[in-house]
């Protein structure tokens, strides 16, 4: 019965966003939601199906998976088909292609690869296995980073000779940037993810909005929550306001959480990065510190990762920008899939390609799937 109560008020709270909406566009407009999460609930939920005429919510970058290039894929694949090397990674990082097969298919011939939760559990793989060399390939956002960080600080502070980090940290803002100044540009405001506001606050984002005039706002992941973003997005665009606005105060606090922020900034620096779609952008990854630089695998090993993005069918780019939508590819859903996938948008769990796939595939008699869940 409670369950049903809950329902029950999240379709009207979404109802009520919805009327609201309705009142205050008055005028086409661009938004972009910035995280997977968020584009995973606006597909699956039809959130986008209910906007005024002329809203535009298009998809960010905001999967880490996806956005880790194919160079950095292929230095993976390395690692793990080298002798006594145990190569340990999130589970979707598994399945991403590179140039020559994936994670999940060197497994398969005999390589060591490992799916775990955290990095934590590589750390203690390289403690109970001190006859091997563990590399953790660590991927995602500043979301993630705090615990990679504490597993690199852990391992200095063991002593650790066979423990070491492929390291594929992207942080957000930069990529932000990239979109409002690639030619064409037409986002006008973005949604960003409530998860990294979180870690690490507002205050980056406020020099984006003074230079190219824009609203951010922190939102959260629910379907009433990204609703509630979107009117705070373009009621400021509607009254020619460009502003930082927090959409999700009940996680996010203007300084984000010190103790994880002080944990990135000693581990790591930010660094010039490679983003599938988006090229190299300045500042946009992590990279270690000198410090703990003897536990960066790419130097223990003497990794080279191509900066070069094979050109292929995949559209990726295009669909991390925003510039197209995943059933505008050619080989959606026929020679791409999430069991035959040509591109990380389709492999991961965050990828607007998977999102479509999953709840707007077409089903028998031809019609996608529109219901809109609480």
């Amino acid at each position: 019965m409670n369950a049903d109560r809950d329902t029950r008020r999240a379709r009207a709270l979404v109802d009520e966003l919805v009327d609201e909406l309705a009142r205050i566009v008055t005028r086409p407009w661009t938004v972009m939601e910035v995280c997977g999460g968020q584009t995973h609930t606006i597909v699956r939920s039809g959130l986008d199906q209910l906007l005024p005429a002329g809203v535009d919510l298009v998809h960010g970058p905001g999967c880490p998976v996806c956005v880790t290039p194919v160079g950095l894929v292929d230095a993976a694949l390395d690692l793990a088909r080298r002798p006594g090397v145990t190569l340990c990674s999130f589970g979707d990082m598994l399945r991403v292609p590179g140039t020559a097969g994936d994670l999940l298919l060197a497994r398969a011939e005999g390589a060591d690869v490992r799916a775990v939760y955290s990095p934590l559990d590589a750390l203690e793989r390289a403690r109970a296995h001190p006859d091997r060399q563990v590399v953790f390939f660590a991927v995602g956002f500043e979301t993630t980073a705090p615990t990679t960080a504490l597993a690199v600080r852990r391992a200095e502070q063991l002593g650790l000779g066979n423990f070491s980090v492929l390291v594929a940290h992207v942080r957000v803002p930069p990529a932000v940037e990239a979109i409002l100044t690639a030619p064409g540009n037409r986002v006008q405001g973005f949604l960003a993810a409530g998860h990294v506001c979180t870690v690490m606050g507002l205050g980056e984002y406020r020099p984006l909005v003074a230079r190219h005039g824009v609203p951010i706002v922190a939102t959260g992941f629910a379907p009433h929550e990204i609703l509630a973003g979107l009117v705070r997005c373009l009621g400021l665009l509607e009254q020619g306001r460009a502003e930082v606005a927090n959409a999700y105060d009940e996680a996010v606090a203007e300084q984000g959480n010190a103790a994880a922020r002080a944990l990135i900034e000693s581990v790591y620096e930010p660094r010039d990065r490679v983003w599938r779609g988006l090229g190299t952008l300045p500042g946009g990854g992590l990279g270690l510190r000198d410090a703990y630089r003897h536990l960066d695998a790419e130097r223990r090993f003497g990794l080279e990762a191509d900066v070069l993005e094979p050109v292929g069918e995949c559209i990726a780019g295009e669909i991390l920008q925003g510039r197209a939508r995943p059933a505008s590819c050619p080989a959606f859903g026929t020679r791409c899939t999430p069991e035959h996938p040509l591109g990380a948008p389709m492999v991961s769990s965050e990828g607007a390609c998977a999102a479509y796939y999953h709840h707007r595939a077409p089903a028998p008699g031809g019609m996608a799937g529109t219901g809109v869940a609480p």
